[in-house]
C-alpha cells in the first residue's frame, strides 16, 4: 500500500484518475502517450468551466511529474528523498479534480476501467498513465540488494497466519479465514511484492510495511508464543528457526518470513480470536480483508467498533481519524467526499473501493494455494 497510517494525514487524498481537454501528447521515457481530445464542449456554466480547467491543469501536472521521474530513472540520476511523494500528490490532485468535474458535468463519466475504479473518478482512456505510475513505484520501491526473499511468499503468509490463529484458539475453518484475510493484507500493503521499500516514507518498509517499533513489538509477541507454535506445527517452527538464523543482524523487515510474522503479530494476531464473529457479520471475504486493513490504518477506532456490538453502524467523527482515512484512499477524492465529517463502518468499507482489485488478486492466489499449485 504505499505510505500509511497516521504519518501523513496532511498528505491529502489518494488514488487514480485522468482526463484531457485538448489533445496533448507527452513522452515518458520511451513511452509516448496521447490524451484523448475532449472535443469542443457546448455552453458550460462558470462552475463547469472552472472544474474543467482545474482538472486539465491537474492532469498536466501529473503527466509532467511522471515524465520527470522517468527521465531521471532512465538517465540513472539520483532521485530526491521520498521520490514517490510528488507523484502521489499529483495523482491525488488529478483524481480529485476529475471527480469534481464529473460531479458538475456527469456527461464526462465514461466507460469502466481495468482498475475497477468507479468511472466517475477515473477516465479509462488514460489507463496507460497509471500503468506508468505503477512501474515507476515498482522501480523506486525495489527491495535492497541484501533482502532475503522467499520462493513461496504467498504460502508463507497463509501458513504463518493460520498457525498463529490456531494458537489463538481458532478451529481449522476459521484459521483458514485468518490465512485468507492475511494474504489480503500482504496485497494491500505491497501489491503482493516482498521486501519492498517505500517511496513515500523512510519509516515503513518490508513485506508488511512495518516501522521499527512495530517490528520489534511483533518480535516480542512471537517470542511469547513460540513454544505453542512448535507444539502445534513443528515443521513451521523449524522453518522459523532457519529464517532467524538466516536473517542474523539484517533488518528483520527485509527477510520476507520474519517481516510477515512480526507484522501479523504486531497488530492482527490479537484480533484473530474475533474472526469467527467477524465472518458472521461480514460474510464477504473482501469486506473481511478491508476490516483487517483498517486495523492497520485506524487501529483504535476499529477495535472500539468491534467491541461495540454493532460494528457496521459504529460511527467515526473524529477529524483526525477522518484524516487518516483520507490519507489511505478513503473519502479522499473530490470536494464532496473530502467534506464528509463522519462515517459509519459500513460506509467506510464501501468507500474502500481502491483496495478491491488487490483483495481480488489475494483471493485468487489463496484459491491457488488451496489447490496446491502455487506458493
Amino acid at each position: 500500500m504505499g505510505t500509511r497510517r497516521h504519518t501523513a494525514a496532511a498528505a491529502a487524498a489518494l488514488a487514480l484518475g485522468l482526463f484531457f481537454t485538448p489533445a496533448v501528447s507527452i513522452a515518458i521515457g520511451n513511452l509516448g502517450f496521447m490524451s484523448p481530445a475532449m472535443g469542443q464542449p457546448g455552453t458550460l456554466t462558470k462552475k463547469q468551466s472552472d472544474a474543467l480547467n482545474t482538472y486539465d491543469n491537474a492532469l498536466k501536472n501529473f503527466e509532467s511529474i511522471l515524465g520527470q521521474r522517468r527521465a531521471q530513472i532512465n538517465a540513472k540520476q539520483g532521485l530526491p528523498n521520498l521520490p514517490g511523494q510528488a507523484l502521489y500528490l499529483a495523482r491525488n490532485g488529478m483524481m480529485s479534480a476529475y471527480k469534481d468535474l464529473t460531479d458538475v458535468l456527469p456527461s464526462r463519466i465514461g466507460r469502466p476501467n481495468k482498475f475497477g475504479i468507479p468511472p466517475a473518478y477515473f477516465d479509462a482512456a488514460n489507463e496507460e498513465l497509471i500503468d506508468e505510475y505503477r512501474k515507476l513505484f515498482d522501480h523506486m520501491e525495489a527491495p535492497p540488494a541484501n533482502a532475503q526473499k522467499s520462493d513461496t511468499p504467498f504460502r508463507d503468509v497463509v501458513d504463518l497466519a493460520m498457525a498463529i490463529a490456531r494458537t489463538k484458539g481458532l478451529d481449522a475453518a476459521n484459521a483458514e479465514a485468518a490465512g485468507r484475510i492475511s494474504l489480503g493484507l500482504f496485497f494491500a500493503e505491497t501489491n503482493g511484492n516482498q521486501n519492498v521499500g517505500n517511496a513515500r516514507s523512510n519509516k515503513y518498509k518490508g513485506s508488511f510495511q512495518t516501522g521499527p517499533a512495530e517490528d520489534q513489538n511483533g518480535r516480542r509477541k512471537w517470542a511469547a508464543i513460540r513454544k505453542s507454535i512448535a507444539a502445534l506445527d513443528p515443521a513451521l517452527s523449524l522453518r522459523d528457526d532457519r529464517e532467524e538464523a538466516r536473517v542474523g543482524n539484517l533488518d528483520h523487515r527485509f527477510n520476507h518470513w520474519t517481516a510477515v510474522r512480526d507484522g501479523l503479530m504486531n497488530a492482527h494476531a490479537d484480533i484473530f480470536p474475533q474472526v469467527t464473529a467477524i465472518v458472521k457479520t461480514l460474510p464477504g471475504p473482501i469486506d473481511q480483508m478491508k476490516l483487517f486493513e483498517l486495523i492497520q490504518i485506524i487501529p483504535t477506532p476499529t477495535r472500539s467498533a468491534l467491541r461495540s456490538g454493532d460494528l457496521l453502524s459504529y460511527r467515526i467523527s473524529d477529524p483526525t481519524i477522518m484524516g487518516y482515512l483520507r490519507n489511505n484512499s478513503i473519502f479522499a477524492f473530490g470536494q464532496a467526499d473530502r467534506a464528509r465529517t463522519s462515517a459509519t463502518f459500513r460506509e467506510i468499507l464501501d468507500a474502500m473501493w481502491l483496495f478491491n482489485a488487490k483483495f481480488e488478486r489475494a483471493l485468487s492466489e489463496f484459491d491457488e494455494i488451496k489447490k496446491g499449485s502455487k506458493g
